[in-house]
């Protein structure tokens, strides 16, 4: 990452790592073992929300790029392009590649409106000047 790991716990954030309904429903040791192996899911989410926030800063540089040089908000080859690679990596890595696909998918929706919002205030700048 080009920016400091920001991800360390916060006194602000509400989030109670131990939370769970199940708590006095289940053997301690059983309790202990889900919590821990939740610790590590709660790593992986905040990772893929830092790693999400990098691609996006990635993809704002092309959106200006693009609204600079007048090209179109999306790319089908590529986005073609990349949902193949991702269902092929998904299959190596035993993730269902439909659910991959579905992921990325939202994602390019997601960067193409930024890509539409980036051209539009490009636009409207240009005009004022």
């Amino acid at each position: 990452m080009t920016e400091q790991n920001h991800a360390l716990p916060d006194s602000a954030d509400p989030f109670n790592p131990a939370a769970s309904s199940l708590s006095g429903h289940v053997d301690g040791s059983v309790m202990d073992e889900l919590l821990s192996i939740r610790s590590s899911i709660d790593n992986i989410d905040a990772t893929l929300v830092f790693l999400l926030a990098e691609r996006f800063k990635a993809t704002q540089k092309v959106g200006v790029l693009k609204a600079t040089y007048k090209l179109p908000a999306g790319d089908p080859g590529r986005e073609a392009a990349q949902i193949a690679r991702l269902r092929r990596l998904a299959e190596d890595a035993h993730l269902d590649p439909a659910f991959a696909e579905k992921f990325l998918n939202f994602i390019i929706s997601e960067v193409i409106r930024h890509h539409e919002a980036i051209a539009e205030d490009h636009q409207a700048s240009t005009k004022q000047a």
